[in-house]
């Protein structure tokens, strides 16, 4: 069992929701973890080169609780993001866990130090996860946007609802290093999940929002049209072949038509002429087909019809 196992106890009463100690209102998670007694650097390093050298469970049980108030203490600023403060330094402790893993005291770090980020990458993905029926923060630009946007926002007064000033998405994309479309789509769901199905303007009279979506998928008639000018310019490209001598038109389908083309110097051999040869040869070929077929769809697409029923 790894050493999360030891520490599920702690975690699971955190997921039930660790009291606010008060005076007169019980221990509590917070009080629980209060006791545990901070760690020297000299007794942390021993701890840690004690369970990454040895496997020794009792070094890595001190070494983690000792620092579970560190992950208390950042769950605690992610308070805004409307969900359970036990979910947060729930998963605060298991990035705890992760950094207990990896940590390495011989490079000299504290272990608080190294810590806080993957007890704030273990919140992130929380949050991310926990946030919206829709998948967000699927690129860092996205992530530093969801984490940072209500603090550029509060640095330049952008407290109303709503879509932001183009003047004041300007400043907060250069701020951070962003697109304006980025701002723009973030600020939006940050706005939270809405149905579709509630009256527009708040008015049963105006409508649902559903009713005035648009479908960006083609029509079917656009989808006929395409589909006929697809088949026009195959066949025309069958009839433009034709044009092509018997050596040209095999170089040309071995090297555009075939899932695999074969290369210039396999063609070589084949036709036991120079790779510099059968590249002539190809772009000959190629420019005698591109203007036979602009001709035939182009200028009489019937002739193209003829020709392929011909």
């Amino acid at each position: 069992m790894g050493n999360e196992g030891q520490f599920a106890s702690l975690s699971v009463r955190t997921r039930r929701g660790p009291a606010l100690a008060r005076s007169g209102r019980g221990r509590g998670y917070f009080d629980d973890i209060r006791r545990f007694a901070m760690l020297e650097r000299d007794q942390e390093y021993n701890l840690a080169k004690r369970w990454r050298e040895h496997g020794d469970r009792n070094a890595a049980n001190q070494l983690v609780t000792s620092h579970l108030r560190l992950a208390v203490k950042i769950a605690m600023g992610y308070r805004g993001y409307g969900l359970p403060v036990s979910e947060i330094i729930a998963e605060g402790n298991v990035g705890l866990m992760q950094a207990l893993n990896r940590f390495e005291p011989e490079k000299g770090f504290r272990f608080a130090t190294y810590a806080m980020w993957w007890i704030r990458a273990s919140i992130h993905d929380y949050i991310l996860r926990s946030w919206s029926l829709v998948k967000i923060g699927t690129t860092a630009n996205q992530k530093k946007l969801f984490f940072k946007l209500r603090s550029a926002k509060s640095k330049i007064a952008a407290l109303e609802t709503g879509d932001l000033h183009p003047d004041q998405v300007a400043v907060i994309a250069k701020d951070l290093d962003v697109t304006s479309e980025d701002v723009v789509d973030m600020n939006r769901r940050l706005a939270g999940d809405k149905s579709i199905n509630v009256p527009m303007y708040n008015r049963a009279e105006s409508g649902d929002w559903q009713d005035h979506l648009v479908d960006q998928s083609p029509s079917p008639e656009a989808i006929v049209v395409e589909q006929d000018e697809k088949g026009r310019r195959l066949k025309a490209l069958v009839a433009a072949i034709d044009v092509l001598d018997d050596r040209e038109r095999r170089i040309f389908e071995a090297r555009h038509l075939v899932d695999e083309p074969l290369t210039l110097e396999d063609l070589a051999a084949n036709f036991n002429v120079s790779r510099e040869r059968i590249r002539q040869i190809e772009a000959r070929a190629f420019e005698k087909v591109r203007k036979a077929a602009r001709n035939l769809f182009v200028q009489a697409p019937a002739a193209a019809e003829q020709a392929w029923a011909g």
